[in-house]
Parts: C-alpha cells; sequence; structure tokens
C-alpha cells in the first residue's frame, strides 16, 4: 500500500513525456524539421525550468510505503534538480548541434527519441529505488539504439546500433540479477532501505549472496559509463552514429551512468564499501589507463574522442574507489568523494559537449540542405580522419579556437581551466581519502593523455595545404546558411558558442560547480 501521490513532483517527468509526444505530433501535423526542432528545444528547456523550480524547493518524497514512510521510490530535491536541470540543458544543446542531420534523418522520430531518452534521465535524477533507477536508466538508453542506426545506409551505423544493443541487453540483465540477489539477502530495493538492512547486519548464510548481488549491481551500472572491462562498444557505437547523438552518447548516457553508480554507490551501498570498493577502485584504474593507451593509436576524430571518453570515465570513478579502499573513511570524506565525482562528471560534459560540438560544426557544417545525408560519402558524415582538420583554423579560427579550448580542458591544461580544476578536485579527494596511490596513477594518466590531446590541437593550427583534400566540393554545399568548405548552420555554432561559454564561466567561477555538488553531497 503508498501514500498518495504528489504530482507536483512528478512534473519535470510528465512535461519531459509530454515533449516526447508534442514532437512526434508536431511533425506530423506541420511536417517541418524547423518546427519539429523548435517545439522540442522549448520542451526541454521548459523540463530544465520546472526541475530547478519544484528540486529547489521543500523536498517531495512520492511513491512511498504507507508502513514506511522513509522508503520512497521518487524524491524531489536539490540532488534531483541538479541531475534532472543537467539532462535538460544537454539535450537542448544537442538539438542545437543538430540542424543539419534532421535535412537526411526522419525529423519527427529523430526529436521524438532524444526526448525520449532525456524522459528517463530526468526519472533517473529522481529515482531512490533500485527497480525505478534501472527502468529510468533502460529509459534513457533505449532510444539511443534506434538514434545510433538512423544512418540507414551505413554499415557502421547499423554495426555501432547492434554492438550497442546486444551489450546493453547483458549489462541490464546482470543489474537486473544483482538487484534480484539483493532483494532476496535484505528484503528491500528503497536505497535507504537497503544502506539500514545492509547495515543492521546480513545473516551469514546470505551474506554470500549480498555481496554478489552488490558487486553484478555496479558491474551491470558501470558498462553505462563505459567503464573497462564494459567498455568495448563505444568506440564502434560513438564511430558509427549521426554527430550529435555521439555528442549525446558521450554527455548524457555517461552523465546517466554516473549517477546511477553514485546513488547506489553513497545511498544504497554505503555499508557494504569493503565488498564494491575495491572493485570500484579496480575499474577506475583500468578505464583510465587502458582509454588513454588506446587513444594513443587512434586516427579517426571520433575513435579518439571516444576513447578519451574512456579514459575520462576512470577519473570521474576515481574518487569513490579512492573512499572505499582509501584510508581516511570518514563521513567528511564520503562527502568529499561524492562532491569530486559530481563536480567531475559536471565539468566532463560541458567540456565534451564542446569538443564533440567542433566536430559537428567543422564536419557537418559542410552538408547542403539540398542533398540527403544517406547519398553523401561517408567522410561528409562523420568525424573523419584527424589528419583532415590540419589547417582549419585558417577558415574556421573560432571553431577551431574553441576546438582546442576543448580539448587542453580535457587534457586539465590552462587556459581549459574548467578541466583543470576537474583534474585538482580529484586529486584533492584522492589525497583527502588517504589513496595517494590512485592519485599518482591519475597523474600518471594525465600525462599520458597529453600526448594525443596536444597534437590534435596543434594540427588545428598545422599547414593548410595538408587540409586541402578534406574540404567538400562547392558545388554540394550550395545553399542558404552555408558556405563551401567546413561552414556551419547558424544553429549549430550558436549551440557551440553557448557551450564554450559556458564552459569558460565555470573555468573562472569553478565554485559554482562546486557549491552545487557539495549540496548534492550533502
Amino acid at each position: 500500500m503508498t501514500q498518495a501521490i504528489d504530482h507536483v513532483a512528478l512534473l519535470p517527468a510528465y512535461l519531459a513525456a509530454g515533449t516526447a509526444l508534442l514532437a512526434l505530433l508536431t511533425d506530423l501535423a506541420v511536417a517541418r524539421r524547423a518546427a519539429t526542432l523548435a517545439v522540442t528545444a522549448a520542451g526541454a528547456a521548459t523540463v530544465a525550468v520546472a526541475a530547478w523550480a519544484v528540486g529547489t524547493g521543500p523536498v517531495r518524497d512520492t511513491f512511498c510505503l504507507a508502513d514506511a514512510p522513509a522508503a520512497c521510490s521518487f524524491r524531489a530535491d536539490p540532488t534531483s534538480a541538479l541531475v534532472a536541470t543537467l539532462f535538460a540543458l544537454l539535450t537542448l544543446g544537442v538539438l542545437g548541434l543538430s540542424g543539419y542531420a534532421v535535412r537526411g534523418l526522419p525529423a519527427g522520430e529523430y526529436c521524438f527519441l532524444l526526448a525520449a531518452s532525456m524522459t528517463g534521465g530526468v526519472v533517473l535524477g529522481y529515482s531512490r529505488d533500485l527497480i525505478t533507477l534501472v527502468v529510468a536508466l533502460e529509459t534513457l538508453t533505449l532510444p539511443l539504439y534506434a538514434l545510433v542506426g538512423l544512418r540507414r545506409r551505413s554499415v557502421d551505423s547499423a554495426q555501432g546500433a547492434v554492438t550497442f544493443f546486444v551489450v546493453s541487453v547483458v549489462s541490464v540483465a546482470v543489474t537486473l540479477l544483482g538487484a534480484a540477489l539483493l532483494y532476496a539477502a535484505t528484503g528491500a530495493v528503497h536505497l535507504r532501505a537497503l544502506a539500514a538492512a545492509l547495515a543492521d547486519g546480513v545473516p551469514g548464510e546470505l551474506t554470500t549472496l549480498a555481496s554478489a548481488g552488490a558487486v553484478l549491481v555496479l558491474a551491470g551500472l558501470v558498462f553505462k559509463v563505459a567503464a573497462v572491462p564494459f567498455h568495448a562498444w563505444a568506440p564502434a557505437t560513438y564511430d558509427g552514429a549521426p554527430l550529435p547523438i555521439a555528442a549525446y552518447l558521450s554527455t548524457t548516457s555517461k552523465l546517466g551512468g554516473v549517477v546511477a553508480v553514485v546513488y547506489v554507490v553513497a545511498i544504497g551501498l554505503q555499508p557494504w564499501l569493503d565488498v564494491v570498493g575495491p572493485a570500484l577502485a579496480g575499474f577506475a584504474v583500468l578505464t583510465m589507463t587502458v582509454g588513454n593507451l588506446v587513444a594513443l593509436r587512434q586516427r579517426r576524430m571520433v575513435r579518439l574522442l571516444a576513447w578519451s571518453s574512456v579514459a575520462q570515465a576512470g577519473y570521474i570513478l576515481a574518487p569513490l574507489g579512492a573512499f572505499a579502499v582509501g584510508t581516511g573513511r570518514t563521513s567528511d570524506a564520503l562527502a568529499l568523494a561524492v562532491t569530486a565525482t559530481i563536480a567531475y562528471a559536471v565539468f566532463y560534459v560541458m567540456i565534451e559537449l564542446a569538443a564533440f560540438g567542433s566536430v559537428v560544426v567543422l564536419r557537418g557544417g559542410a552538408v547542403m540542405p539540398a542533398v540527403s545525408l544517406a547519398s553523401l560519402d561517408r567522410s561528409d558524415v562523420d568525424g573523419g580522419e584527424i589528419e583532415q582538420y590540419r589547417g582549419v583554423a585558417r577558415r574556421s579560427p573560432w571553431v577551431a579556437a574553441a576546438f582546442t579550448l576543448a580539448l587542453v580542458g580535457l587534457a586539465g591544461l590552462p587556459p581549459g581551466l574548467a578541466g583543470l580544476f576537474a583534474k585538482i578536485v580529484v586529486v584533492r579527494s584522492l589525497l583527502g581519502g588517504g589513496a595517494g596511490w590512485l592519485a599518482v596513477i591519475v597523474a600518471l594518466n594525465a600525462v599520458i593523455g597529453l600526448a594525443y590531446y596536444l597534437p590534435v590541437a596543434v594540427r588545428l593550427y598545422g599547414d593548410r595545404a595538408a587540409a586541402e583534400p578534406a574540404a567538400v566540393p562547392a558545388e554540394r554545399v550550395a545553399g542558404p546558411g552555408l558556405r563551401p568548405g567546413w561552414g556551419a548552420p547558424l544553429w549549430s555554432g550558436l549551440a557551440l558558442a553557448a557551450t564554450t561559454v559556458v564552459a569558460i564561466v565555470v573555468g573562472f567561477a569553478p565554485q559554482l560547480v562546486l557549491d552545487a555538488a557539495a549540496l548534492v553531497a550533502g
């Protein structure tokens, strides 16, 4: 038996789902791509405003058990406000980058699937039990299978979608199996009730069952952040997807995995960090090391960014792993670890969106309205080879500057101050948690990252002659709002500019992010 439903707490989820339906209806009624994109963008902006307004007011719990009011499946608080707002704003940014993409893709389906995925992300921010969390995470992920495969005549797109689907199905099965084992051992699925049951002690004959369940839940969730050894899907999927969807995967999908891991580890499994902590630390070390080493050998731009995102996932997971295996295991150390994880994730998604946005503008801007994406050569619709970016700063200096800022931010160097502060926050939390050895590994991996981030940034300002073959012939880019070569549609440029400005602002005022992350951790 449950208590009365609080519909105000559910308002952001209602608006997100309504945005998905409205996008589809707009496409059916008006059949104009611009109108469908505009309606979906307006819906995403409305969701962000509503999520922030509801979440920053009084805490609202709903779907609570009548005999256990503290066991609630849905909670509207500052944590959910931050998460839901981020998902809505990231969706809005990807929609801005999608102007060229929908010229060759079904706009209604494209916007509907994006909004449906956003709905899963919004609900994920409010989820406070294992079942709701898994359902929200899969609602976030399921539309992405179709979005990755929307380039219908592309073999790479189909392969990426199938790979993503198969591995994701396995991961959710593992997660649900772990949740079932935890429920069998503790009788609880609500995160706080699960933590209380684990703290009170599991009967000896069920300890092994609960331990296996905890590890399986964690293993299934880290798939979403592309952590090693559950990372193989990411490079092929990113490279096969339309460029804006690759940007969405590398930011929103990864953010969903991070939120799920933080909720489960910091709330539900906190009393049993001795069990899941070593696995989490191992995931972090393997992920950052493998991601950086493999990125060194990449020749395609999207694959380099994909392996870079794998390495970044290791940095995100490191603070929680450090708390679990370090010597300074206090409540303050846990709050610091959660703050570092959330802050790094926020810094990362902003910088990563700017990096992919630069690729979208540079490559996607060459697609003209009169030509279907399916009829264009592969090099015109994907990220292309890294060498093709040589000298683009001479044609698009502002876009190249934004791309360079994103690359040095991912590397953790000035003037990419957002990335620099993100690395500092992680290292500080590792040292504060008594895991100095992990801080050394993070520092060494950051140095390895310089070996592939900086050469790409330098190549943007290289000899122009080497970049000429990458340009698309002028007759293939005729059309309003575009110019020959590496031109950009207006809205994609504006989305990139807005993302870059936000990254610069939080670089100079990182306390905005740190305070929000600390509020969530508290």
